[in-house]
């Protein structure tokens, strides 16, 4: 079976597309939220698992549940989603169509992880030269994770940064063992 990740693509390429020629990027992006949460909840997840549940009625269910909050594309999307058997890789679906729209608009998503909170203009600085370093609009999502003794750890994108004191250390005990 294949990857969902490799499902998910040609639906988020298409709902990007879509978008994009509307210029509504960051509708389709609340979009695809609201359906990611609705297909993560337990019960919405049983209905989409359970083969004797009708693919029109799974769709009804979502429709139904956001009611008023789809437009017809979006509405024709869930549909498509569901004849297809597609309703379980929302969430992916919602992941690379914001991996699409973050290049279109010349941003890139950075998770930073401090061993302690960051007051704002340490984080200002943080994120104005990570911003300086790749070119793009930096979107920030800060963590504080004590395991990591000191410093912090940025993955950006597909690149990780380790300045944590827990890495210095492991690098040493490695120089240490050679």
């Amino acid at each position: 079976m294949a990857e969902p990740s490799t499902i998910a693509r040609p639906y988020a390429e298409a709902a990007f597309r879509l978008a994009d020629a509307q210029g509504k990027l960051a509708d389709w992006s609340a979009t695809l939220a609201n359906l990611s949460a609705v297909a993560a909840d337990e019960r919405v997840r049983a209905a989409i698992g359970d083969p004797n549940f009708p693919a029109a009625k799974v769709a009804g269910l979502f429709l139904a549940i956001l009611s008023g909050r789809l437009t017809g594309e979006s509405e024709n999307f869930v549909r498509v989603l569901a004849e297809n058997g597609r309703l379980d890789v929302l969430a992916e679906i919602r992941a690379q169509y914001e991996v699409l729209k973050n290049e279109r608009e010349g941003v890139v998503e950075a998770e930073i992880t401090t061993a302690f909170e960051m007051d704002p203009a340490q984080l200002t600085d943080l994120v104005s030269r990570l911003e300086k370093k790749t070119g793009r609009k930096v979107r920030a999502r800060v963590s504080v994770d004590k395991s990591l003794i000191g410093g912090v750890k940025i993955a950006l994108g597909d690149k990780i940064i380790d300045g944590s004191a827990r890495a210095q250390l492991a690098a040493l005990e490695n120089a240490l063992k050679a």
